[in-house]
């Protein structure tokens, strides 16, 4: 699609968004522009061809789309500086938590398309799964914003009101993927491997488990039950587990994690 894009915010998820891009071919890096207060930071990008910039209200002008990737808490300042460079053809991608379509409309100028989206940092592998909102006077920013986040990962169009439960389940959710690999590969360290072998051997475990999840379309106990054989040591295991609250834990965090995504973001007064 080669449309010009503007990043704001050249954080963690800022970042993870355009090495996505730029493995996608989804622009040109010409076509591509970052910011951040220490643009230092940034040189490798700079080096393949990325404009990048302290100066968010100048990286704005003539994007096609702007990705608003900040802190919730620096959300107002940063739309109000930018508002007087953003136009009414211009697309605006929020990943700002808690931040809904109502309020931001309020701080950008009339007409801006506005999309909400919640990527994780597996879109730098172009492996995110990715949520994304919009209103009906947004369906053409919507398409775009598909296009876009297709190209790294998996998307789904879900219901505004969803957009922070959608935080805890996929964006929280990376971190609590990744503690249970590293738990996994603690275990195999107990039990005799090494370190690097144990966190290999359960990173590719959890990853053909959710590949058959995702190729099969099939519920996670029906595979489950074609491991665990009466008497058997997986079915052992599992039990201890729960025994010891594996189930509930996971719920327990994501849900915890969901009710404190709902408080990140304030109005503007």
């Amino acid at each position: 699609m080669d449309s010009k894009i503007t990043i704001i915010g050249g954080g963690n998820i800022g970042l993870s968004i355009l090495n996505g891009l730029l493995n996608a071919k989804i622009s040109s890096p010409k076509n591509l522009k970052v910011t951040r207060r220490n643009i230092e930071t940034l040189k490798k990008f700079k080096d393949a061809g990325v404009g990048v910039t302290s100066n968010n209200a100048e990286a704005v002008k003539n994007a096609d789309i702007v990705i608003i990737a900040v802190q919730p808490r620096q959300l107002n300042d940063i739309l109000e500086e930018i508002f007087p460079a953003l136009n009414a053809k211009q697309i605006l991608i929020s990943v700002v938590s808690g931040a809904t379509i109502r309020a931001l409309k309020n701080l950008v100028p009339a007409g801006v398309a506005i999309v909400r989206a919640m990527p994780n940092t597996a879109i730098a592998i172009n492996e995110s799964m990715t949520c994304l909102a919009a209103d009906k006077s947004a369906e053409k920013g919507l398409k775009s914003a598909v296009k876009i986040f297709d190209a790294v990962g998996t998307t789904m169009v879900i219901k505004e009101e969803l957009m922070v439960p959608a935080t805890a389940l996929c964006a929280c959710g990376i971190a609590f993927f990744l503690r249970a690999i590293r738990a996994a590969s603690q275990g195999g360290i107990e039990i005799g491997f090494h370190s690097e072998e144990a966190i290999k051997m359960a990173a590719q475990t959890a990853k053909g488990a959710a590949a058959l999840l995702l190729e099969l379309g099939d519920h996670p106990e029906n595979e489950v039950d074609k491991v665990t054989t009466p008497m058997g040591c997986t079915i052992s295991g599992l039990n201890q587990m729960e025994h010891n609250g594996f189930s509930s834990a996971m719920i327990k965090g994501i849900v915890t994690s969901a009710d404190k995504a709902a408080l990140l973001y304030k109005d503007k007064d």
